[in-house]
């Protein structure tokens, strides 16, 4: 079942990333929700076309052609309050460029979305010596979480690649915490992001990892690093792609099938 959420504020937290604040009457899909990591399936319906109320993305799929089916994309949700029925989403906008940004660059008190979920997988583990962090702007309210849910004296390191200076967020870092800001208009294509994980110190002790992004630097350069080089266990790991260079989020999806079954055979 989705779920109806109305705008009720909005927040810039970069120059490039807006927060929304909702409520809804029901929020109780969310009680059980314990991950940092929590998403939500946002549906954007198409103009002119008619939906029920209650949008089952699987029923419409076996009724609807393709090019009337609603849009939908995933976003982390922040902050849930069951009780207060109030949860924030944070969009990255470019422009008019996409789908999910130009509404949330609109967004205004009264605005309705509908939602699917929540998922989501990760949270810190409060046994590890030490917490690493590292994505992009697609990661940073799932690392916002991360470090909301730390205790006030854990260790976290974060490495966050942003646009550029002037860009940075203000995180709830706890008292042990590091940043490092990587800069996307210093990153030729080179793997900034990878480096700056490759100079870190690197803290004595089990660390439990975080690292979400672009796919591409993710998946091809990040995860061997830590699998591989730093010989990391896949319990010890929450890594993923977010996102993937010049494609939309139906193309990701079509990508990261494709990459799993590839891998899948290769075993």
């Amino acid at each position: 079942m989705s779920t109806k959420l109305t705008v009720i504020g909005t927040e810039s937290i970069t120059p490039v990333v807006r927060r929304v604040f909702f409520r809804t009457d029901d929020l109780s899909a969310f009680a059980e929700s314990a991950a940092t990591d929590r998403y939500v399936k946002i549906v954007f319906p198409k103009p002119g076309v008619s939906y029920p109320e209650q949008l089952d993305m699987r029923a419409l799929r076996a009724t609807l052609p393709p090019e009337q089916l609603p849009d939908v994309r995933t976003y982390t949700a922040l902050f849930p309050d069951v009780a207060e029925g109030t949860v924030a989403i944070d969009f990255v906008i470019h422009g008019d460029e996409g789908v999910a940004g130009p509404w949330a660059a609109r967004a205004s008190a009264g605005d309705t979305l509908r939602v699917n979920g929540p998922g989501g997988g990760y949270r810190p583990d409060a046994t590890a010596d030490w917490h690493l962090l590292v994505g992009d702007e697609s990661a940073m309210p799932a690392i916002t979480a991360a470090l909301d849910d730390l205790a006030d004296d854990a260790t976290a390191q974060v490495v966050l690649l942003i646009e550029a200076p002037g860009h940075e967020p203000v995180l709830p870092l706890t008292s042990d915490s590091s940043v490092r800001h990587v800069y996307r208009e210093d990153d030729h294509g080179d793997g900034a992001l990878l480096a700056a994980v490759r100079d870190l110190h690197w803290r004595p002790g089990r660390v439990h990892a975080f690292v979400h992004g672009e796919a591409q630097e993710i998946m091809h350069g990040l995860r061997p690093h830590l699998l591989k080089e730093r010989g990391l266990g896949r319990d010890q790991v929450s890594i993923s792609g977010y996102w993937r260079r010049g494609r939309t989020e139906d193309g990701f999806r079509v990508w990261k099938s494709e990459l799993a079954q590839a891998e899948a055979d290769a075993r």
